[in-house]
């Protein structure tokens, strides 16, 4: 909310964005790197700001991005959700991400830290992004699903939609979160947790 509204746009293009004169650009590693490489060949200062890879990277991320801005790191997130240990035992609620096209998140990335920061256990136990086998879910059903994709009408929703699904998985176990805040790592990630944890007590 800090950043406000009033800031000058662009839509990605090289004449706009020199029309701003900025004497900072801010990108993310993986954003338009012909289009930066080009600025940079221009004169114009780039920094390459890196995706942090789990949550204790993100408070260095925050501090990064509010030093280049020029703004103090107080700023930065002040309430982080501790993770509890206690709580995250063999005997966990398992949670699955199901994301568009039936991906499912597994260990060792980003979003597994966070579930498992807020308590859970990840019903995926394979690395990375998983192809989901409708059999195997609706066999051995998770305590509960989230289901992080835009919420519209599109073929890669036909899985998380399959009436199988639904009857193995009760509607009060599905949960749901802006789809936005997990796509990239962030401040809102706290939110994430929070929201995980208030769930896992209910």
């Amino acid at each position: 909310d800090w950043v406000g509204q009033d800031g000058p746009t662009h839509d990605g293009n090289l004449e706009q964005i020199l029309d701003l004169k900025p004497d900072l650009v801010i990108t993310g590693e993986y954003n338009a790197l012909m289009l930066r490489r080009r600025l940079q060949e221009l004169g114009i200062r780039v920094e390459i700001l890196a995706l942090p890879k789990n949550l204790s990277q993100v408070k260095e991320y925050e501090r990064r991005f509010l030093s280049l801005m020029g703004l103090a790191a107080d700023k930065a997130s002040k309430t982080i959700p501790q993770s509890n240990p206690d709580t995250h035992t063999t005997q966990s609620a398992r949670l699955l991400l199901l994301g568009a096209n039936g991906i499912g998140t597994g260990q060792q990335t980003f979003e597994n830290d966070i579930l498992q920061h807020a308590g859970w256990n990840n019903y995926l136990q394979d690395n990375g992004y998983i192809n989901l086998d409708l059999e195997q879910i609706i066999n051995d059903p998770p305590d509960a699903i989230l289901w992080s994709a835009p919420d519209s009408v599109a073929l890669s929703n036909l899985f998380a939609k399959h009436p199988v699904l639904k009857q193995a998985i009760p509607s009060r176990q599905w949960l749901s979160t802006e789809y936005w805040n997990w796509q990239c790592p962030g401040p809102w990630s706290w939110e994430l947790v929070k929201q995980l944890q208030a769930w896992l007590k209910q």
